[in-house]
């Protein structure tokens, strides 16, 4: 008897497509009546899995045609080598490699990494795999998500932020019903950001159990690989930095170019603080107002002096710009409209600030904005950074703003 869901009527454990035991051959031929029935708008022998379902709903209103090829261009080489080299999984992807091919059966499948657009970054297999995936196009530089090319296993995964095994029929176009495919997402173990997906492709009848757990096992590896890499990162800095820690008097932290926190004195502070630039004040809980130093590869961030000032004047034109001076280099920045009105609204506030309701009272006439509002914040704090600080949104203590005209809510 079939079970919806389970075309072959087995109990499929976690994202795997299939059961040990599965007839792969028979489980494709059911599959591709579940396909044609769906996309034909008739009722299928069985309903597809859920996850499959979902992916084939989106695509369906994306507008693809699942008998046609999507196109295929794949990013210029220098391009894929610039994305490799932003890329973090470039600190693992040797060890990705390691651990995927030495298997059993590599011979049979494709190891794919890609970055979390979807870029097609690395690809490794035996020659004649390849040359499959290249009249697929499944090659690198190429863009797998659902939108380009359907549900596949590196898009799904994309999609629905979670590991992803596709076997045969379950694909959307017709040309990748030959292959089965098993992707996971591989996730920052600090930041928690999204880097890529890591995938192993093949053959359809060559799909064995056992994939699924390898591929989640190379992303565990890779995750505590960058874990380590990172407090190797933070460790080094605080060696190099070590005289001048021994040296320096009063409350500081070193942290690095994006704001991670290797070494604090006298303060407590989260692990992580705004990334520095060289000609911003930041605003750090327990230090105030900072003028961060460099420091080899890092940064040095203490409290500015106690005579130091930060004035601001903000000139209300066509464009508005903001003028910063301070200890530290003076600069400026040019803002929307909206973001010149918040900061005449926060300097007419004063100390006692501003909530969300009422800062969308005053630029929309109503507390409906309250969203709107926090996102139009953050957008302004990556611009003037420590100038301001929040609950409630207010000018930073230090902060001197002078208004050139009015931007008017």
């Amino acid at each position: 008897m079939l079970h919806a869901g389970s075309p072959e009527g087995v109990d499929v454990a976690g994202f795997s497509a299939i059961a040990p035991g599965t007839d792969l051959s028979q489980h494709a031929r059911v599959l591709l009546r579940v396909h044609d029935a769906v996309l034909g708008g008739a009722r299928p022998p069985v309903p597809p899995r859920r996850v499959v379902q979902r992916s084939w709903s989106r695509v369906l209103g994306l507008g693809l045609d699942a008998s046609r090829r999507g196109p295929r261009d794949p990013l210029p080489f220098v391009e894929v080598e610039q994305r490799r080299q932003r890329s973090a999984l470039s600190l693992v992807v040797d060890e990705l490699r390691q651990v995927l091919v030495s298997a059993a059966d590599a011979a049979q499948f494709l190891v794919v990494v890609t970055d979390a657009d979807g870029v097609i970054l690395w690809r490794e297999g035996s020659a004649a795999v390849r040359l499959r995936a290249d009249r697929l196009g499944f090659t690198e530089g190429a863009l797998w998500t659902e939108a380009a090319v359907g549900t596949n296993a590196i898009g799904t995964a994309l999609a629905e932020a979670a590991p992803v095994q596709l076997f045969s029929a379950e694909h959307f176009e017709q040309a990748q019903h030959p292959w089965y495919c098993t992707a996971a997402p591989v996730h920052h173990p600090v930041t928690g950001e999204l880097l890529g997906i890591v995938d192993v492709s093949g053959p359809a009848l060559t799909l064995h159990p056992v994939i699924g757990t390898l591929v989640e096992a190379a992303v565990r590896l890779a995750e505590d690989r960058l874990r380590r890499a990172h407090e190797r990162h933070l460790a080094r800095l605080r060696d190099r930095a070590r005289p001048v820690l021994a040296a320096a008097r009063g409350p500081l932290l070193l942290v690095d170019d994006d704001g991670w926190v290797a070494h604090r004195s006298g303060v407590d502070v989260r692990t992580r603080v705004a990334a520095p630039r060289a000609d911003r004040v930041m605003s750090v809980p327990g230090l105030g107002l900072c003028i961060p130093e460099r420091l080899d590869e890092g940064w040095l961030v203490r409290p500015r002096a106690a005579r130091s000032t930060v004035t601001a004047e903000l000139h209300v034109g066509d464009v508005p710009v903001l003028h910063v001076r301070s200890d530290a280099e003076p600069w400026r920045t040019t803002l929307t409209r909206r973001h010149a009105q918040i900061l005449e609204l926060l300097q007419r506030a004063g100390r006692a600030g501003v909530s969300a309701p009422q800062l969308s009272t005053a630029l929309f006439g109503d507390e409906e904005h309250c969203v709107t509002v926090r996102a139009e914040i953050s957008r302004l704090r990556r611009l003037v950074g420590a100038l301001l600080t929040a609950s409630p949104y207010r000018l930073a203590d230090g902060v001197t703003l002078t208004v050139v005209g009015s931007a008017g809510p």
